[in-house]
């Protein structure tokens, strides 16, 4: 047959039409795949980075895939066995009072043979032996990390190098509030990240000042809790380099949802160099602790640190949340007296609540956590602030001293 001219336009025409599709629909669905891996990470577990994530994940889907075959093969027959021995097709029920002959008793026993099996040998033994593992803590272990759970914050130290630090969230108040698009990590930022080294043992050390925490990064499949007055255990060996993120998986008061944990995972040459860096950070703020600071440099950084560890409780403009968390504008404490007149902290004043804290409430001690510096400046803030305007200060030398007379 012979085909006409336009017949072979038209021809032309859909296979270049056919082409341009192909074309447009290569970049689209290019597009969509940060989507597509967004929504299996959604629905799956995250990529397991240490030894007991990876085993965890390998009994979970062990177990499921047992689960899986039993609930098929046991409703298989189920189904097959009410359709085919259905009433309407001339079976009648069986009178059934329990085994009486050998070969009841053979089907009896035998199905709770394979439970027993399945849940003593091929779940029981893995099951066991991952939890043994998790708990093996101390062998060899190249590093130890200090966790120290406080609403709602956490401090991390490494007992060997003498480094000590608090790690708070920082995603701004702003997004919080939806005053602000929120960012990428919402709820999952801090100001200071723990830093660890790659394919080295770490001996994890957790405790709480206050309540009940629990430290939890699903990608290191270690989640325990952190508990006033013990000291609990745990160890991660990190497999691949990484920014890590987790959380507080503990409900601990207000702002449970405030307290993001993020880890960087680095090569070891990397992490030593960061720890060589904490160590000249930390002689740079000793030194600083000796110097005179004017008051307006005390109320800059007070002004950081009450964001960082008190605005939590007593809000931005120092409200507070009454009667839990009192007030700061306007407090008989806060415009007390500093010090007495030999330079000694008065009981119930405002430096000994921010040393010490007060018993039988949510007012920590900061006595060991912040630096001298950080509570001179967050006491001569607060004391010039929020409508209190004493006009004093107290130096991160004074601070110094009366850490040391405690001691």
């Amino acid at each position: 047959m012979r085909t006409l001219p336009h017949s072979r336009t038209f021809g032309s025409s859909c296979a270049a039409a056919r082409r341009r599709s192909l074309r447009c629909l290569i970049p689209a669905g290019t597009a969509l795949l940060p989507a597509i891996a967004e929504a299996e990470m959604r629905f799956n577990f995250p990529e397991p980075v240490t030894p007991i994530a990876r085993e965890t994940l390998h009994i979970h889907n062990e177990f499921m895939l047992i689960i899986t075959l039993l609930f098929v093969v046991v409703f298989a027959i189920m189904i097959y066995s009410m359709i085919k021995h259905r009433k309407s097709v001339g079976h009648a029920a069986v009178k059934f009072t329990g085994p009486t002959g050998a070969l009841q008793w053979f089907w009896a026993l035998i199905p709770f043979a394979i439970l027993l099996f399945i849940d003593f040998v091929l779940m029981g033994i893995p099951a066991v032996q991952a939890i043994i593992s998790m708990e093996d803590t101390k062998t060899r272990a190249d590093m130890v990390l200090k966790v120290t759970g406080m609403q709602w914050k956490w401090q991390y130290e490494y007992p060997e190098a003498g480094i000590k630090f608090i790690s708070t969230m920082s995603t701004p108040r702003a997004q919080i509030a939806n005053a602000e698009a929120k960012g990428e990590h919402y709820l999952l930022e801090v100001d200071k990240p723990v830093v660890l080294p790659v394919g080295k043992k770490v001996r994890i050390l957790l405790t709480s000042t206050d309540v009940i925490h629990t430290w939890w990064v699903p990608q290191f499949g270690v989640k325990r809790d952190a508990i006033p007055g013990f000291l609990r255990e745990t160890w991660v060996l990190i497999e691949k380099p990484g920014i890590y993120r987790g959380q507080c998986a503990e409900l601990c008061g207000k702002d449970h949802g405030f307290m993001p944990v993020v880890v960087h995972a680095v090569p070891e040459p990397e992490y030593l160099a960061w720890l060589e860096q904490q160590k000249a950070e930390a002689v740079a703020a000793a030194g600083s602790a000796d110097r005179a600071w004017s008051r307006d440099e005390l109320v800059a950084e007070g002004r950081t640190v009450y964001d960082k560890v008190c605005v939590a409780c007593h809000q931005a403009e120092g409200q507070g949340l009454p009667p839990v968390f009192p007030a700061l504008a306007g407090s008989k404490i806060v415009n007390g007296p500093l010090l007495d007149m030999n330079g000694r902290i008065i009981p119930d004043s405002h430096v000994d609540r921010v040393f010490n804290g007060k018993a039988g409430t949510a007012m920590q001690a900061f006595r060991d956590t912040l630096s001298d510096v950080e509570l001179a400046a967050v006491i001569t803030y607060e004391r010039n602030s929020f409508g209190n305007k004493l006009g004093d200060m107290i130096q991160p030398a004074q601070i110094k001293a009366l850490r040391q007379e405690a001691k």
